[in-house]
């Protein structure tokens, strides 16, 4: 079978799966984007627009695709309904000092999305729903009403979170600390702007994991800038509720040195719903991203957990190696090892992890 034929059978079989889009904000920075250049949703993640689906063919893969193939836009009907998918497919393992090692193999997630203007440009209905593991979950489902090109808008019902990174791994230190990433969504309203350098968001939502009927809520509110050199960014956010109150802050930053693209991130945390009061917790990363070539990435990562900062030496780290191959366009190879590091009383902070996984995604 010849070459061509080979990935063309291969690219029609992942486009038959059903598909997860998550983010990976390194590519804005490396390219100098705003994360709504190339998604629907303004903050990040999720259906991919036609700017999008236009660079993951022309300036990711390593290889062009199969003509057949190439004209996919992801709009129908004259733009009015976008449509797109992602999955994640993956084998890990897991040691652990003095226990058996562990391997899970099977579908992280995958998610359908879907984008319905109904006044084209003006206003819309967005929906991410998860078909996979498990029963199928609704994610995002809400109404948006936006200016032409997003210069502001305003949403209604379950949406993620803005607050930091938008990052792949909902797992890192600053995505578990912070409580927002793109697995924890929330209901309520979010008004934004997309103003030339400057992104900016406020939310007001029941907050994450309540129900409509429990006390309290949560306000969290982003501001971004964007310069050629790389970005800045601010969020915040302030939970209300029975069960204790919290204070979130979150400074990140993005920049570029040759090929390599850098992450950062710092988020600083005062808990009121501890038996002994306050607690104050922070957590950070850094994060290189070394375009080797293009369809070739290479990500070192560093990261560092402090769960309660009176209390000495019961931080955690993390440390990442991962390499990301996308041979062509909406297909992507990643593996990666991952060292964990903790109190040596506890093995389980002190593992290590090897994984291999297949993101596909249209």
């Amino acid at each position: 079978m010849s070459a061509h034929r080979w990935m063309r059978r291969l690219m029609l079989l992942l486009l038959a799966l059903p598909a997860l889009v998550w983010a990976e904000p390194y590519l804005a920075v490396r390219y100098g984007m705003q994360c709504s250049g190339c998604h629907v949703n303004t903050s990040g993640g999720g259906l991919r627009n036609a700017v999008g689906n236009a660079f993951a063919k022309g300036s990711i893969a390593a290889n062009p695709l199969p003509q057949a193939l190439s004209g996919w836009t992801g709009s129908l009907f004259d733009e009015r309904l976008r449509l797109g998918g992602d999955l994640r497919s993956a084998t890990t393992r897991t040691e652990v000092s003095g226990q058996p090692t562990q391997r899970v193999s099977g579908t992280e997630q995958a998610r359908l999305y879907a984008d319905v203007q109904l006044v084209k440009d003006w206003l819309g209905v967005y929906l991410d729903q998860q078909v996979s593991p498990g029963k199928s979950l609704r994610q995002e489902a809400y109404v948006r009403l936006s200016t032409p090109g997003m210069g502001w808008y305003a949403k209604a019902g379950q949406f993620y979170l803005p607050f930091g990174w938008r990052l792949q791994d909902s797992l890192s230190f600053v995505r578990q600390l912070s409580g927002v990433s793109m697995t924890v969504p929330d209901k309520g309203l979010e008004l934004g702007m997309e103003r030339g350098d400057w992104s900016a968001q406020l939310a007001y939502t029941n907050g994450a994991g309540k129900r409509r009927s429990d006390a309290g809520h949560q306000i969290t509110a982003q501001l971004s800038w964007l310069q050629p050199w790389g970005r800045v960014g601010l969020a915040m956010a302030q939970v209300k509720s029975l069960g204790g109150n919290r204070d979130a802050w979150a400074l990140f930053a993005g920049t570029t040195t040759g090929p390599v693209a850098w992450l950062a991130e710092v988020d600083m945390v005062g808990d009121s719903g501890f038996p002994e009061g306050r607690r104050r917790q922070i957590a950070s990363l850094l994060e290189a991203n070394w375009l080797m070539a293009q369809g070739h990435n290479l990500k070192l990562g560093g990261e560092f957990l402090d769960p309660d900062r009176r209390i000495g030496n019961d931080h955690k780290v993390r440390y990442s190696l991962i390499y990301e191959y996308t041979p062509i366009a909406f297909a992507q190879l990643r593996t990666g090892y991952r060292s964990f590091g903790g109190i040596p009383q506890n093995a389980l902070d002190n593992r290590r992890q090897a994984f291999v996984e297949l993101h596909a995604f249209f």
